[in-house]
């Protein structure tokens, strides 16, 4: 029963740690969108990014339910945090340095 629980977040981490490749797709499509969509959907990356690191850290943590799955979501999770801290400092930076 607990690997099933396992599986199943583990399933919801990795599609939580893919979705916000989905904000690719306006751009290559050659699709505008509003500003408010844009701001709504960059809200809900940070939501999709952080959902699927503390749901893969929780999978990875446990021995027992480490897979290749929960490994690769931990990897994507990773990449997409460092990218946003790194977009944030250096939109700090630029900010200060003006």
């Amino acid at each position: 029963m607990k690997k099933k629980k396992f599986q199943s977040i583990s399933l919801v981490a990795l599609i939580a740690s893919i979705l916000p490749l989905a904000a690719l797709a306006p751009s290559l499509l050659h699709f505008s969108l509003a500003d408010g969509i844009r701001t709504a959907w960059a809200g809900a990356n940070i939501v999709f990014v952080l959902l699927g690191l503390i749901l893969s850290i929780v999978c990875v943590r446990s021995k027992e339910s480490r897979s290749v799955i929960n490994i690769l979501s931990t990897i994507i999770s990773i990449f997409w945090a460092l990218l946003m801290v790194g977009i944030v400092t250096l939109a700090l930076l630029i900010t200060f340095v003006q």
